[in-house]
Formats: C-alpha cells, structure tokens, sequence
C-alpha cells in the first residue's frame, strides 16, 4: 500500500498479454468482487511522485453484476459526482476525478 491514508482509484499493473480494458476488469474483480462494463475511456494521466512514477489509463465503467466487497483494502465507498473532491486522494487521481466531472457533467 502506497498512500495508506490516501482514498484511491482501484486498478493495477497490466499482465503480458492483456488489454487495458482486460486489466481493468481484472484487478476490480480481484479487488471488489463485481464485475464491470467498460462506457468510456478517459485520458491517460503520467505523474511523478518522488520515488517513482505512475501512468493510470482511466475509464468510466458501470456495475454488470456483483456486490461491492473490499477484498484488498480497508474499505471501499461510492460516492457522489459532487463529494469525491471532498476525499483526501491520491494526487494521480486528482486529473482523473476532474475530468470524470467535466464528463459526467456534460451528459446530464
């Protein structure tokens, strides 16, 4: 666990062979225990921290069957368009949430 105090977006590192997509619905099985329909693909972000770097391929997904279960962290919320900048997040999120906004926004 990298930011043990940080809330972040679930995900992870892509195996040989797999998509982005692939790697996606995945690592939120693996971490949620639901399974996922991919809707959009949202921009790449690059972000350097001190000791190493990140490149998160974000999307916009919706539940396709499951029930949310934390299976490798504490805790693991919904939360609403308008409260997710209201949660102390990792700083690669950060652009993702914005541009999820603006999206999500822009549909209404």
């Amino acid at each position: 666990m990298k930011f043990p105090l940080k809330w972040e977006f679930p995900g992870g590192k892509i195996e040989t062979g797999e998509s982005k997509e692939g790697c996606l619905r995945r690592e939120i099985n693996e971490e949620l225990n639901i399974d996922i329909t991919i809707r959009k693909v949202l921009t790449m972000v690059e972000h350097h921290y001190a000791d190493f770097s990140l490149q998160p391929y974000p999307f916009v997904s919706s539940l396709q069957s499951g029930e949310v279960k934390a299976l490798e962290h504490t805790l693991a919320i919904w939360v609403a368009i308008d409260q997710l900048l209201d949660y102390d997040c990792a700083e690669a999120d950060l652009p993702i949430i914005n541009e999820y906004i603006a999206y999500a926004t822009s549909i209404k």
